[in-house]
């Protein structure tokens, strides 16, 4: 598995003490710093469930109190009004630090991932599309940023999708109590938020990838080219582009990427292995080529760039299947580019480790407010497995990430991370957060 699988030490403690006071730091009041350590000790933690009721039933030992507690950390997620950008933000630092003294950042990943549900208060869910079921289910969305090197990748942000039929809802807006400055946004406006946000912050620039989803909106590219960033983004077979010269000048008549791809002939696709996979090389057939998008808007064809066009056609298949835009340099190598291009690949992994150990999607409260700030604990807790995983492992002896998860086996949570305390034990919960006091003193 991705996560640390040894024995906490005396530095470990201690850098967790020092982390949660950073953090602490952000929150400012005493009480919210209280509330934090003991819901972010419950998603480090064993447990099935994630949510508040749970957490609170593990972390003070006496079923008295599990009220109590519950209500504790009900208010510090779903009215407590701390900022979830500046903890993220901390957060953010605090892993990308400990990554980049080992090696640079090389992309900024935007994807999304379905948070399913049942019922239908929970804000933005709704019968809609998403990758993580495969098909059209009663679900929440949520839009994610992830800043990645070679070998780590760690989520900085994310914003919950609120469709139309909840934006545009008062009733429905009160019910989840959602800030009157929130409006519907599409998924691609959604990710030029974040990372406007991630360029406010001064995050270490990478290559921004997304798949066709967001690629396909020529508004999502000009504006990543706008904040003076890169992008290696999917596109659809349909995308109609001109042919480029070695000028980089369009001539001919706009053709669908796919029917290019034709054009061009199998014979002259080119082998090229991206990575090793967890029973071979994985690899595929590649032709590149400079055009120039075409698209029905105000822009001229004159002020439009050109681009990479990658195209990939597997083996066995009768037409290309995928295909790319990219704005990386000219001189880049087919290789170098297909390479970053599927780096895409590893934010399926980080979602599922995210949901499977740190209970991403165990939130059962029912506000706007209450699930980003769920999701910014649990973003602060990846950052520090992520930070301990690098100081752990060089990149010749880390845990080997699989491509796919392994359906049907059981997934061990955290070893001895943390212990929480059995129902009944009525030991004080400032001893489980002894290492962290100064965030959460006994009271």
């Amino acid at each position: 598995m991705l996560f640390m699988q040894y024995i906490v030490d005396a530095g470990a403690e201690r850098r967790l003490g020092e982390y949660f006071a950073e953090i602490g730091d952000v929150l400012g009041h005493k009480l919210r710093k209280e509330s934090f350590a003991i819901y972010a000790m419950g998603l480090l933690g064993d447990g099935e469930r994630k949510s508040a009721e749970p957490i609170a039933a593990r972390a003070c030992g006496d079923p008295k109190l599990v009220d109590s507690y519950h209500q504790k950390l009900g208010h510090f997620l779903a009215d407590s009004a701390w900022s979830d950008r500046d903890v993220r933000r901390a957060a953010a630092r605090y892993a990308i630090g400990a990554m980049t003294k080992r090696e640079p950042i090389t992309a900024w990943v935007i994807d999304d991932t379905g948070f399913l549900k049942q019922g239908k208060h929970s804000p933005g869910v709704q019968r809609q599309y998403t990758g993580s079921a495969g098909k059209v289910t009663n679900c929440q969305i949520g839009v994610s940023l992830s800043v990645a090197t070679e070998t780590e990748h760690v989520p900085t942000d994310f914003e919950l999708y609120l469709p139309e039929s909840w934006a545009n809802d008062p009733a429905r807006r009160r019910e989840a109590r959602v800030p009157e400055h929130v409006t519907f946004k599409t998924k691609p406006e959604l990710a030029i938020d974040m990372l406007k946000r991630a360029v406010d912050d001064k995050l270490p620039v990478g290559v921004v990838l997304a798949d066709a989803a967001y690629g396909n909106s020529s508004e999502f590219r000009n504006e990543i080219r706008w904040l003076g960033l890169d992008y290696a983004v999917g596109i659809d077979a349909t995308t109609k582009v001109w042919r480029a010269n070695s000028l980089d000048c369009r001539y001919g008549e706009p053709i669908s990427a796919r029917d290019l791809g034709i054009e061009i002939g199998q014979e002259r696709f080119r082998q090229v292995t991206w990575r090793e996979g967890t029973k071979a090389k994985l690899a595929s057939r590649f032709a590149l080529r400079r055009v120039v998008p075409w698209h029905q808007d105000e822009w001229t064809p004159s002020e439009r760039e050109a681009v990479w066009l990658v195209i990939e056609w597997p083996p066995g298949e009768t037409a290309p299947t995928k295909f790319s835009f990219s704005t990386l340099p000219f001189d880049i190598s087919a290789k170098q580019l297909v390479r970053t291009i599927k780096e895409r690949w590893r934010t399926e992994r980080v979602y599922q480790d995210l949901k499977g150990e740190l209970g991403l999607d165990h939130f059962e409260g029912r506000t706007f407010r209450g699930w980003h700030h769920h999701v910014s604990v649990a973003l602060a807790c990846f950052s520090f497995v992520v930070a301990e995983r690098v100081q752990r492992f060089s990149p010749q002896t880390r845990p080997r990430q699989t491509d796919h998860p392994i359906q049907g086996q059981a997934r061990e949570a955290f070893p001895r991370f943390v212990h929480h305390r059995p129902t009944g034990d009525r030991s004080h919960h400032g001893d489980m957060a002894s290492t962290l006091s100064a965030m959460s003193p006994a009271q």
